[in-house]
């Protein structure tokens, strides 16, 4: 009973006190269950990370789904996921009750404006740490960035990239196992 009440109040603290959701969450995610709690390592989340951004909805739930799923098994996924989206499901019902009422308030408006720089380094530092640990370096960069560019400039579907990208590793997977075998 323990585990579930912390299960619930690790992810509970996460989706309260992060301003942004997504990329934002992850340090908040990847601090509580692979430093603080050490409930999984950092290399089974950078997996899970990849798993959970391939998979439909979105990847803080899905995180906290497979992190319940391995510590409790299928009741201690939903106690996760409840953890999860319920701070979100009452911030924006909050938002959405009272907000109307001081949406043209100047001082609303500038704060709203002060947060989004935090949000943008709370988004760039996963996004560094999370590379690193893959290993993108000066070589590897390429990728990603003609990616962005392709998706960005010339609005290429993702899915016509991705699987380009598998096609390309496949084949160049194959002509290194022909050359060694």
């Amino acid at each position: 009973m323990k585990l579930y009440l912390q299960l619930f109040l690790a992810f509970a603290k996460i989706g309260t006190f992060t301003i942004g959701g997504g990329y934002a969450m992850l340090p908040l995610i990847e601090r509580e269950i692979v430093e603080n709690k050490k409930w999984i390592s950092k290399s089974d989340f950078i997996d899970m990370l990849a798993v959970s951004q391939s998979l439909p909805g979105l990847y803080t739930v899905n995180i906290s789904i497979m992190t319940g799923h391995r510590l409790k098994g299928y009741k201690g996924s939903i106690v996760a996921t409840l953890g999860s989206i319920i701070p979100s499901f009452v911030t924006i019902l909050l938002i959405a009750v009272f907000f109307r009422h001081y949406s043209e308030n100047p001082y609303i408006a500038k704060a709203f404006r002060a947060i989004r720089p935090a949000v943008v380094a709370l988004i760039a530092v996963p996004v560094f740490t999370v590379a690193q640990s893959v290993g993108i370096n000066s070589r590897t960069i390429i990728i990603p960035l003609s990616a962005a560019l392709l998706i960005w400039i010339w609005g290429i579907s993702p899915i016509w990239i991705v699987l380009t990208a598998a096609i390309l590793g496949i084949c160049i997977r194959s002509s290194r196992f022909r050359k060694t075998g």
